[in-house]
């Protein structure tokens, strides 16, 4: 309730990503893999990671999988970026193509995530990561669905010491 008696407008989707990037909001996706949500704007997004070898694959380097979130958190948060209060986003397609394999000495990288169009039930975005130098390790494209949601993100709130 506000100070009138109304009740608070629920946040959108930017309101809900810069809390995340205030510190009030965590995704445990991220916490998991040891990334973060380091810049956003409507339509844009951008998340850093420093991968270690606890993401690495048997033959020695970071497995695919860890670029492949990077680029899925990137494009879906940037489509969340625009999103009404109630709304949020589910990955339909994601195309990942891998131009240069990460190590632990590739971080900290950074991936890019940009809406291409939105409309009211699907949107299309794209997303890059590049390492620590600049180079381009892989790039993605996605298709999501835009729908309406109870309740709000599956986020939460840090606890103390945590």
């Amino acid at each position: 309730m506000t100070g009138d008696g109304a009740a608070a407008a629920p946040p959108d989707g930017l309101q809900q990503l810069q809390a995340m990037l205030a510190g009030s909001l965590k995704a445990p996706m991220a916490e998991t893999l040891g990334f973060r949500l380091v810049a956003v704007e409507r339509g844009q997004v951008v998340f850093e990671g420093s991968p270690g070898v606890s993401v690495y694959n048997p033959m020695g380097s970071v497995h695919g999988g860890y670029a492949a979130t990077l680029l899925d958190s990137a494009c879906g948060l940037a489509v969340h970026s625009q999103l009404g209060p109630g709304r949020g986003h589910t990955t339909l397609e994601l195309k990942v193509s891998y131009v240069r394999g990460l190590t632990d000495r590739s971080g900290p990288v950074r991936a890019v995530g940009r809406v291409v169009s939105a409309g009211r039930r699907v949107a299309f975005a794209e997303a890059t990561l590049h390492d620590a130098e600049g180079r381009l390790c892989a790039t993605a494209t996605s298709t999501l669905l835009v729908l309406d949601v109870e309740g709000g993100p599956p986020l939460r709130t840090p606890q103390p010491g945590g």
